[in-house]
């Protein structure tokens, strides 16, 4: 059950014909190697097949014809056969195939290739393991206001306050229904051990302003790598900085307990609460309140009827 209507979906649907077929006899995934010594850059889009705006930069990048000065370069299509399903009449459908491919960054589940996502996962796995510093393009299905979700450890959101947009950071520990890619391996390793994570989130799926927040970051994040200098890419890819950051802890995600979940009232994301026992919205029958002043919701979406599934992060400011 959903009291959210759905959006109106504007931004095209990209043609990846091209692109798809890859370079390196993995579907989708493009490998470029400086024989430079530097960081090993891993930018992934559609993971989720409705997150059209990682695949519009990942296209940009290629079309551009430029190549890494440093270390390597991959670029990954990931969810292709869910894309392939897209319809943006009908886009949640796209999500996924049969799970959330962003759940399934486990040894646990990649040992049991029993999905479509699973077994994809397991063929970019070794791009996934090389990779030094990774960023994971996405978009959300209600909020328009970028989100830079760079977990706890604080190499990452060093990182994520470094690149200059977008304005919010979300410290998040992620989902209890799964591993996520951005915490795979030894992107969760709790020492500094070179590697670096960040999952923007770029807004609405449909809205056509995302596509230029995933070209943007994707700018400043190979910029920041080293990869490429800042000089050498087209100015236009760059937004302007953001006047101001501010970097939120999420301490709690409201998991659904069924399909009846509720908000109390069309939240889009980000509204500061200032009170505490101020109702979000109902879990089945239980009242879900802040627990405390100044809550912030992350992310609110009814978008899947799960179980277990989150529905909105509580979060509070850090930075």
């Amino acid at each position: 059950m959903s009291n959210i209507p759905q959006r109106a979906f504007e931004l095209p649907c990209p043609d990846l014909h091209a692109e798809r077929a890859g370079n390196t006899g993995t579907e989708g995934v493009w490998h470029f190697d400086s024989g430079a010594p530097g960081r090993r850059v891993l930018i992934t889009a559609l993971v989720h097949g409705n997150e059209l705006c990682g695949a519009w930069a990942l296209k940009t990048f290629l079309a551009s014809g430029l190549r890494p000065r440093r270390g390597a370069l991959t670029l990954a299509f990931c969810n292709l056969a869910a894309f392939d399903r897209f319809d943006p009449a009908h886009y949640a459908r796209s999500r996924m195939v049969e799970e959330d491919m962003n759940r399934v960054w486990s040894e646990d589940k990649l040992a049991d290739p029993c999905t479509h996502e699973r077994r994809r996962a397991i063929q970019l796995r070794p791009w996934v393991e090389q990779a030094d510093w990774l960023l994971d393009i996405h978009s959300m299905s209600n909020s328009d206001v970028p989100l830079q979700l760079t977990g706890l450890l604080p190499r990452n959101i060093e990182l994520g306050l470094q690149l200059g947009t977008p304005s919010r950071i979300i410290a998040d520990a992620g989902h209890a229904a799964g591993v996520r890619m951005r915490d795979y391996g030894r992107f969760a390793e709790p020492d500094d051990n070179g590697t670096r994570s960040l999952l923007i989130e770029c807004g609405f799926h449909g809205a056509p302003e995302s596509r230029d927040v995933a070209i943007d970051q994707m700018a400043r994040f190979l910029a920041a790598s080293g990869a490429l200098e800042r000089e050498d890419l087209p100015s236009k890819w760059f937004a302007p900085d953001a006047p101001s950051r501010q970097a939120l802890e999420v301490t709690h995600a409201i998991a659904r307990k069924n399909e009846n979940f509720r908000f109390s009232q069309p939240w889009q994301g980000l509204e500061c609460l200032p009170t505490a026992g101020t109702l979000i919205g109902w879990n089945d029958d239980e009242a879900v309140v802040t627990p405390y002043d100044n809550c912030v919701l992350v992310m609110p979406s009814l978008g899947s009827p799960r179980p277990g599934v989150t529905v909105v992060r509580l979060a509070r400011a850090i930075a």
